[in-house]
């Protein structure tokens, strides 16, 4: 299955589209949406328009404010006119003259709350045909999504924030480490595995895929069922997505501290951020930190902060971290902790620390010592 997405050939017809858009702001969205069912001025592809205008849709900037809020002015019409009972013409003209707005604007401002009747607003942000291109291809794979029995993803950096999406939004998920490679396939369940078609669960999913495009590298292969025929949709670095919001870097005031610190006191070495996860059983661990001498590369470690967290984090951290067996991590774990030596990994060197972890401390651990090879 290969999506038609939306390129540089497209952006002219955009164009045209978002000035159409611009031209009816401070406008009801009904004259607005009367006129995108006419043709545009230029030649446009049918399906692609149609997605084009939803994607727009849903792209609501602030919108303009009328000179009453819709619920005041109901409220003070309705009352007006069961207290009088009076023509609602004279309904109208008495209480515009009440609120200092003409009787036009009075009934614009009671229904502008309504779908069809709220003004148009500027795009949020304001959109470049480029922009909106990418938005709208990002919306394509999303809408194939849905449509997912099955969904997997080979990824490389970046791994952390996927899985703690995929967690957060509660979506089936396996992950495993690609032998011999820093890769990590991730595998999901798709809408159309579950006992019901969930649109949540969809959704849910296709949260992740703007993520991926901050990944040094990805691959998506999902198997999608339309018409009743199953297709597969691959999708992989350098496609046409528009991004999510770049990522933070760091979890916590705590690590950007250390991370800063330690560049300062250790010039010889190269400090980064999430480095690739490793196996730990049957799942994956993420330390916060890779270490490593630029002058000789095979002197790497892993660093873990256990910091200001709840017991039961730390003790299924510390569990995870026993099980990967590891001899080249350094634990970082605050005092306040009072965790026991029998809970430490084997043959994992501890800094202990109070509010900051002293990146001098890490560096005469390192210093002090030589790990195995990996």
């Amino acid at each position: 299955m290969v999506p038609q997405f939306f390129g540089e050939q497209d952006h002219p017809w955009l164009q045209v589209l978002l000035e159409e858009h611009e031209r009816f702001i401070g406008k009801s969205q009904r004259e607005l949406d009367a006129r995108l069912r006419e043709p545009l001025p230029c030649v446009s592809p049918p399906r692609k328009l149609r997605l084009a205008v939803q994607v727009l849709g849903g792209l609501r900037g602030n919108q303009p404010k009328t000179p009453v809020s819709p619920r005041r002015a109901r409220a003070i019409v309705f009352a007006e006119a069961a207290r009088t009972q009076a023509p609602s013409e004279s309904v109208l003209s008495g209480v515009a003259a009440s609120l200092g707005v003409s009787p036009r604007e009075l009934v614009d401002s009671m229904f502008a709350d309504l779908p069809g009747e709220r003004l148009v607003g500027a795009s949020a942000p304001t959109l470049s045909a480029a922009e909106l291109a990418l938005r709208c291809n990002l919306v394509l794979v999303q809408t194939l999504l849905m449509r997912a029995s099955i969904v997997r993803i080979d990824v490389t950096g970046n791994t952390r924030a996927i899985v703690r999406q995929a967690k957060l939004r509660g979506l089936i998920c396996t992950s495993a480490r690609r032998p011999d490679t820093s890769d990590v396939t991730l595998e999901f369940s798709g809408p159309f595995a579950l006992f019901r078609h969930t649109r949540l669960y969809g959704r849910a999913l296709g949260d992740l895929v703007p993520l991926l495009a901050w990944c040094s590298r990805f691959r998506l292969r999902a198997e999608c069922i339309l018409s009743g025929r199953r297709l597969t949709l691959h999708l992989g670095t350098g496609d046409p997505i528009f991004p999510a919001s770049a990522p933070r870097r760091y979890d916590s005031r705590l690590e950007e501290r250390f991370a800063g610190e330690f560049r300062r006191v250790a010039p010889a070495w190269d400090v980064v951020r999430e480095p690739e996860p490793i196996p730990a059983g049957s799942t994956l661990i993420f330390p916060d930190f890779a270490l490593w001498r630029r002058s000789n590369p095979s002197r790497r470690w892993f660093l873990e902060i256990v910091g200001f967290w709840t017991p039961a984090y730390v003790t299924r951290k510390l569990a995870l971290y026993r099980s990967a067996r590891l001899t080249n991590l350094i634990l970082c774990i605050d005092e306040s902790r009072n965790c026991a030596d029998a809970e430490v990994p084997a043959g994992a060197q501890v800094v202990r620390f109070r509010r900051r972890v002293d990146a001098a401390a890490v560096l005469r651990v390192l210093e002090a010592a030589r790990p195995s090879d990996n």
